[in-house]
């Protein structure tokens, strides 16, 4: 019995030791201002034969190949004695190691000087680090817990922010490898402004880390709207996530040497924006903040099943991003109306862009919005040099979802008037996101089907989501005292652009269906007149395109690899809408269109004299 006992012992003994045992990296950086930091990453405890170390293929939030490994350099394996060990490189971004004693240490340069979402930027004023980008990883290791340390340069007067846990003097602690690559920091001399939001009896920080060149009282007044915007989509979902460490962290830089970009992350967000606050950008960076919060519900716990988990070696092909990312984007600006941050107009506005973007683009006729989101590792933020066709087969998964969501908002609230997408988002939070149960395709449609009924659900599924018709738009905006007013100017359809010599020159590829495609007109081809009639400017040029009547055939002469030419044109009417509020709307109208665009918290209500202004 007592031997057993030394032996139970020894067990946990042993297992409380592996338990503990953490893959460990470094980063400093002594030559900042050519964009380069120096890495070490320590692995031990390995079993013997080869161990497979791998750099990153791509990126959490992004779907496309990105080959982080094209920038590490310098790059030396060893033992735990400092020894060499023996590297093969099958492929350029593994190295298997054989000759070890059970220890690995890896030391390598990085350049980096892109700052947004998915890659890291190094200079003096800032390390903006996104992991996959940056840290070389061992796959069999994935479980085990991942410490790293920040080594700051006195002289840049830097610290750190991030959603990892602090363990003291700029260490910080992961879980496990696929939090440790969703975990993003900021290394600068940032603002910090912070608060608590509530959830039931839990309380979370609500922190910016901001980057910038402006002032404190500039950081506060851009905060407040922060603020407003995540009390107001609390309000869709019922509660916040669970954060860990009970904090969720905006990391923020407003520099004129970042990318413009948005990335979320399960308790943080990369934000990069070239404007200043004093600039613009206390309005037009906002939206972005709106957009990414919101993704800590929708994409970070309510989690396609395609994307979990996220494979760091090969393209993430998921079919429901017109959920996870439309939908998210159908929120955004929606949200900000209900804040108060953007007028009903503003909103309107925004609707405008993104309706006509969509429901004119001949994409539709080759794909419905499952299709359009296995495309994205073709689209996000890839790279190719060859020219492409998307302007006819592909629109974007952001726009074509944001339309979805107000279909389906407009459907549920026409539908029933008990029935919105908020509390579909509710019912679904509940289901997939609160349990972290990875979703389906099938699981939002039998979700709809339990929300709204089988004969709404069957009906939009299979004509907005396995099809790409175009809904009632008509219908569903008269509900709320809106309609589409329709253009009537004379047009051709294609994108015009005078060059310094004063030729009109077609700037895009034209799509189809416009009178410049049926005619035969393309990218790069010179207009010399339509009708006879000629032209030195863009005013010009469509002054003699308004003067023929729809449907009217003209001679159009142009010039192609410098053989004029010339064809029929048949003069089409511009297909943009605007939507546009009745002006003597109706009481129930009216009503249906505050239950949609009014704040939900109350916080951001505002009172019935604004809302009766408004609506004038």
């Amino acid at each position: 019995m007592k031997s057993f006992l030394i032996a139970i012992l020894l067990f946990f003994t042993v297992q409380s030791s592996i338990s503990q045992i953490r893959n460990k990296y470094s980063i400093s950086f002594d030559n900042a201002e050519h964009h380069e930091a120096k890495v070490t990453a320590n692995f031990t405890n390995l079993q013997r034969g080869i161990i497979s170390i791998h750099m990153s293929r791509t990126s959490p939030g992004r779907y496309a190949l990105h080959e982080f490994a094209k920038n590490i350099y310098n790059i030396k394996f060893t033992d735990s004695k400092g020894k060499d060990v023996t590297v093969n490189r099958p492929n350029l971004h593994q190295w298997d190691i054989t000759g070890h004693d059970g220890t690995i240490n890896v030391y390598y340069t990085i350049f980096a000087d892109r700052g947004d979402g998915t890659y890291s930027q190094f200079d003096e004023t800032q390390a903006i680090i996104n992991n996959p980008s940056t840290f070389m990883y061992v796959p069999t290791l994935k479980e085990r817990p991942v410490e790293i340390l920040y080594v700051l340069r006195d002289d840049l007067r830097w610290k750190v922010a991030t959603q990892m846990t602090a363990l003291g003097a700029n260490s910080f602690l992961a879980p496990n490898l696929q939090f440790f690559m969703d975990s993003p920091a900021l290394l600068s001399n940032h603002t910090i402004k912070e608060d608590k939001i509530t959830s039931g009896n839990t309380k979370y920080a609500i922190r910016l880390a901001l980057n910038h060149t402006g002032t404190d009282e500039e950081a506060g007044a851009f905060f407040n709207q922060i603020k407003k915007v995540v009390e107001e989509q609390k309000q869709i979902f019922g509660d916040y996530p669970s954060f860990d460490n009970n904090a969720y962290t905006f990391l923020a830089s407003f520099m004129p040497q970042v990318a413009n970009d948005g990335m979320e992350h399960r308790n943080s967000t990369v934000i990069t924006k070239t404007k200043s606050l004093a600039d613009g950008g206390m309005r037009e960076n906002i939206s972005t903040f709106a957009h990414e919060f919101f993704h800590s519900w929708n994409v970070e716990r309510i989690r396609p099943i395609s994307l979990e988990p996220f494979d760091f070696n090969k393209v993430n092909i998921s079919e429901e991003l017109w959920f996870a990312e439309g939908f998210t984007s159908y929120y955004t600006n929606l949200t900000l109306c209900r804040a108060g941050i953007i007028t009903q107009d503003e909103y309107f506005s925004i609707l405008n862009k993104t309706y006509n973007e969509v429901w004119n683009s001949p994409s539709l006729q080759y794909h419905n919005p499952r299709e359009i989101s296995r495309k994205a590792p073709f689209v996000d933020a890839t790279t190719s040099i060859d020219p492409n066709n998307r302007h006819n087969t592909f629109i974007s998964y952001y726009s074509y979802g944001n339309m979805l969501g107000l279909a389906l908002d407009l459907s549920l609230r026409s539908y029933k008037d008990d029935l919105n997408l908020d509390d579909f988002m509710k019912l679904f939070w509940t289901k997939y996101g609160k349990t972290e149960i990875p979703y389906t395709i099938d699981n939002l449609f039998l979700t709809l089907r339990e929300y709204a009924g089988s004969s709404f659900a069957d009906s939009f599924f299979s004509k907005y989501i396995n099809d790409s018709q175009v809904p009632d738009f008509k219908k569903l905006f008269g509900a709320v005292a809106l309609y589409l007013k329709s253009n009537k100017t004379p047009y051709i359809g294609a994108k015009i652009e005078f060059t310094r010599n004063g030729l009109a020159r077609i700037s895009e590829y034209t799509k189809q269906g416009t009178p410049a495609y049926e005619a035969g007109l393309e990218k790069e081809d010179i207009i010399i007149s339509i009708g006879n009639k000629s032209f030195s400017d863009i005013n010009q040029f469509y002054e003699v395109v308004r003067k023929n009547k729809p449907g009217k055939k003209v001679v159009l002469k142009y010039r192609r690899h410098g053989v004029e030419r010339s064809t029929f044109v048949k003069i089409g009417i511009d297909p943009t809408i605007e939507i546009t509020k009745y002006s003597k709307p109706n009481e129930k109208a009216l009503s249906k269109r505050a239950d949609w665009l009014d704040a939900k918290s109350e916080l951001n209500k505002v009172s019935p004299v604004q809302d009766a202004e408004t609506d004038n």
